[in-house]
């Protein structure tokens, strides 16, 4: 083969660097899953896209010192995304992906990620404020589980219909996400330790 066209068309399944040159996004995570041995290892999905954010192995690192290892307590998280247009490849300021705030972390987090073999440069990840937003309106096939999560009066009837809901929603991504994002909401409702709720989803 000799055409090198299909090397250099954009991946459709995937946000690029050029989809966020109007301006950063906020996104909430609904899904990682994790395929080690390939370029891209890493696939993040969030709420209100079909497509997958793939983090380099510097943001990688960042998730993991912020949030730990655990891809499975991710789930409902959110992130602030951005271009950086200095980002280099093959010499070359392309632009690329980075993420400049996180929620559930309760200060900044500065460390060290590689440049260039030989160069390192600090790199801050600042809380999100307002990490959880209030739910968009539900489709009228989820209508049961918001029902569901707003009649739930404390912290362990909602952790018990959220394992419920999500074991019943199993290859419904939209309908996962809408089950987070309520139970979110309602979490904050009843103001209840989040770390704890979320330790209950079943993100698998």
């Amino acid at each position: 083969m000799s055409d090198m066209t299909p090397a250099i068309i954009p991946k459709s399944d995937q946000i690029n660097a050029d989809d966020l040159l109007s301006g950063p996004i906020t996104i909430t995570l609904t899904d990682v899953k994790v395929k080690a041995g390939t370029e891209q290892p890493v696939s993040v999905f969030f709420a209100g896209s079909d497509k997958a954010f793939r983090p380099c192995k510097s943001m990688c690192r960042v998730m993991v010192s912020a949030w730990g290892a655990d891809t499975s307590k991710y789930i409902g998280r959110s992130m602030t995304l951005y271009c950086d247009p200095k980002v280099k490849w093959g010499g070359l300021e392309v632009g690329g992906i980075r993420i400049s705030h996180m929620s559930d972390i309760d200060s900044a987090i500065t460390m060290a990620l590689t440049v260039t073999r030989a160069n390192k440069r600090p790199f801050t990840v600042r809380p999100l404020e307002h990490a959880h937003p209030e739910p968009a309106p539900v489709a009228s096939h989820n209508a049961d589980d918001a029902k569901a999560i707003s009649e739930c009066k404390t912290a362990k009837e909602l952790e018990d219909m959220v394992k419920t809901l999500m074991l019943g929603a199993k290859g419904d991504k939209a309908r996962r996400a809408s089950i987070v994002a309520l139970g979110n909401a309602r979490d904050a409702e009843l103001a209840v330790g989040v770390d704890d709720f979320r330790a209950g989803l079943d993100s698998k």
